[in-house]
């Protein structure tokens, strides 16, 4: 069970719905109806697309469907997508540490050769990874994606000057422009 997808809010036990089938039967059933868009399944049992597709692709059902977050051998999101795969985490700090120094190690790869969609790839795993931490409960774990990820953004860009950076340009609403 992922992020409490299979718990609903009525009198049902833990883990199944009302009807008292679990989401996953829910979906496999209305699959199996003939209802088969990840979006209508999606909003029929109040899940996200991401998960009914991988109930789905589970159960060998062919979903056409693919995001960050169900990135898959036969559907990867990029070329980039390999170099990434099980190699990061929030386990625990330590799998945070080590994935966050994997991201960093293939980042100063992919800027040594100028291959600016490795970098761009980079940063949207560590942002990723932060998110899931972070909604996942685990604070500390997404901090250490954070605090890479503001480095990056705090890296002068090309052209600007030494301490010119893209988050001192960024106002808050409602702030004045000098």
């Amino acid at each position: 069970m992922r992020g409490g997808e299979e718990a609903s809010s009525g009198p049902a036990t833990r883990g199944t719905t009302a009807t008292g089938m679990s989401k996953k039967q829910q979906i496999l059933a209305l699959y199996a109806s003939g209802v088969d868009g990840v979006g209508e399944l999606a909003l029929l049992v109040r899940s996200r697309p991401s998960y009914v597709a991988s109930v789905l692709e589970k159960a060998g059902a062919p979903t056409g469907y693919h995001d960050l977050y169900t990135d898959s051998e036969a559907h990867p999101i990029n070329i980039y997508a390999k170099y990434f795969k099980g190699k990061v985490g929030f386990r625990d700090m330590a799998a945070a540490r080590a994935g966050i120094e994997h991201i960093n190690r293939l980042y100063q790869q992919f800027a040594a050769v100028k291959d600016r969609a490795g970098q761009h790839h980079a940063l949207v795993v560590a942002l990723t990874i932060f998110d899931r931490a972070r909604w996942s409960g685990k604070s500390a774990e997404a901090s250490v994606y954070r605090q890479w990820l503001m480095s990056k953004l705090n890296e002068p860009l090309p052209g600007q000057e030494q301490g010119a950076s893209l988050t001192a340009e960024v106002r808050q609403p409602g702030e004045s422009v000098h």
